[in-house]
């Protein structure tokens, strides 16, 4: 099937369901009776989409332009993300988690022609001075007095008779990273990239047009719509998933009958805080991702679905999303003991058409995917993707580039993960933690996540981030750890740790245990620790 724009799906969507809401938002849903402030139908979406686009064009935003959105989860985004693609122009999106500064460098990068967002990203725009050099149209979603009103570019578009056409071989969306284990770069998507992520989500979860989605990540509902999913907007703020308010959650999940909920493991811990008794029934399916799930957040949730629902952690990365994925009932009955034993963390089997490969760790640059660079079965080593939903470039970052794609005899593009793992007998991904992190100890390599399931099985400890203390390739493993109980013995907890460390190979190097009162956490999704902060932390603590 010839590849269209990611657009059409929506058009399509509105084509068979059209009376169907397409977005709702709702306030106080942990009230008996929340309150919808607004919703549109898919045919109303579709309508709006086409509006903005003859705006965009009218006022001089074309095909291959870039523009940066920020605007929040809501109608406006779906407007804005989807008539942009309409139209052939390339979205920007930047993580608003990178801060004031990651956020203007992210945008001075990307070089956009316009700028799309609310009030307050216009003023640090403008305060800022975000991309000044090239910015030449300015749109803002609400009230700000130096830039047109989305709404006006509504109106323009209404009035216009201009024709749409994107051209699907201009790049659909520049996606920064988060930069939570290295610089923030801007993954170029194409149309064909897209549409491949939408066909594996819908066949790898068996989701169909007319179910309710409860984003809670933003990316993550991106394409709902396209998949003629109705979007009901969560009551969060979402950059702290952490922070969230669970009976919220929960209350929308039960008003609204959800029955596909995308939840990082901070806000599952979240949801971990309600009562028992509370039951998600509607629920078909769970997604988690953006860092190892716990089995325990996994557990709790689990028990709060009908028999035989499962929550799914889909592997993969901004640069390429689905990888692999595992169900709740193998990770609970199987994969949580090993974790708990030192084999890391079981990502589940390659999804249909993707090629999972594991080679030798290399830091440098390689040009070309050679067989010979394939470590035997059950190796740790850096693990390598390829398939249609694998992207094939970042913006301007030619170094990065290099050591992160190769190209095979077969014209793949193979990414580097830049994680570490090892295949199973079963065809099974294990996830051993980021390349970066590794702990270089001599000839020995220790592995974070590897070590820290097993100190994480320890009672009393809440987190564990291994890390390593001295100078490059003489490294010793350092464990810190954050306990459940703020007032939990140390000097007990310490000598338990040192105990259960002594009795296994991965773990039997770690000598000295450092308490931290609150783990630095990943600006994405609040779960993924900040190693390299606490790594930092633990040589000053030892120096």
């Amino acid at each position: 099937m010839a590849i269209s724009n990611i657009a059409n799906l929506v058009k399509e969507m509105a084509s068979e369901y059209g009376a169907s809401n397409a977005v709702i938002i709702p306030q106080n849903c942990e009230k008996p009776s929340p309150v919808i402030l607004r919703n549109i139908t898919f045919a109303e979406l579709q309508t709006s989409i086409d509006d903005a686009s003859r705006g965009m064009l009218e006022i001089g935003i074309r095909p291959g332009m870039r523009v940066v959105v920020m605007v929040r989860p809501g109608i406006e985004f779906f407007q804005t993300v989807f008539s942009l693609f309409q139209i052939g122009a390339t979205v920007v999106a930047i993580d608003p988690g990178l801060g004031m500064n990651g956020i203007g460098a992210c945008v001075n990068e990307a070089q956009p022609d316009a700028f799309i967002g609310i009030p307050l990203a216009n003023l640090a725009r403008k305060m800022l001075g975000w991309g000044k050099a090239t910015i030449k149209h300015c749109i803002s979603v609400g009230f700000f007095p130096f830039a047109t009103s989305w709404s006006k570019i509504i109106r323009i578009g209404q009035a216009s008779r201009q024709k749409f056409d994107g051209d699907i071989h201009d790049p659909a969306a520049i996606l920064f990273t988060s930069g939570s284990t290295g610089i923030s770069k801007g993954v170029v998507y194409q149309h064909d990239q897209f549409h491949a992520q939408v066909q594996a989500l819908k066949s790898l979860y068996a989701i169909e047009p007319g179910e309710i989605d409860l984003p809670t990540f933003p990316l993550f509902g991106l394409f709902s719509p396209a998949m003629g999913m109705t979007t009901v907007i969560p009551e969060m703020d979402f950059t702290r998933p952490a922070s969230a308010n669970p009976e919220k959650i929960a209350g929308a999940i039960r008003h609204f009958q959800i029955t596909n909920l995308f939840a990082s493991p901070a806000l599952l811990r979240r949801l971990s805080l309600l009562p028992g008794v509370i039951k998600f029934p509607s629920i078909k399916r769970v997604l988690s991702a953006g860092a190892p799930v716990p089995a325990t957040e996994i557990a709790n949730l689990a028990k709060r679905l009908n028999p035989a629902i499962q929550v799914f952690t889909p592997y993969g990365a901004t640069e390429a999303l689905p990888l692999a994925s595992i169900g709740s009932d193998e990770i609970l009955v199987e994969t949580t003991f090993k974790t708990a034993m030192g084999f890391g963390v079981c990502v589940g089997k390659p999804v249909p058409g993707v090629t999972i490969r594991i080679m030798k760790i290399d830091d440098e640059p390689i040009q070309s995917w050679d067989d010979q660079l394939l470590v035997s079965g059950g190796t740790i080593g850096e693990i390598v993707a390829s398939g249609p939903m694998v992207t094939k470039h970042y913006m301007n970052r030619p170094d990065q580039e290099s050591r992160a794609k190769m190209k095979g005899l077969d014209g793949q593009i193979y990414h580097r993960m830049g994680d570490l793992g090892y295949l199973d007998l079963q065809g099974r991904l294990w996830f051993c933690g980021r390349k970066s992190q590794r702990i270089i100890q001599g000839n020995k390599i220790h592995h974070t996540v590897p070590c820290e399931g097993i100190f994480d099985s320890v009672q009393g400890v809440f987190r564990s981030a291994l890390v390593g203390v001295g100078p490059v390739g003489l490294q010793e493993p350092v464990v810190c750890i954050q306990k459940k109980d703020p007032v939990e013995d140390e000097a007990r907890l310490r000598e338990m740790i040192l105990g259960i460390a002594k009795q296994f190979d991965q773990t039997k190097d770690v000598k000295k245990v450092l308490f931290h009162p609150s783990f630095p956490m990943d600006i994405r999704h609040n779960s993924k620790i900040r190693r390299e902060d606490l790594s930092l932390w633990a040589n000053e603590v030892l120096a």
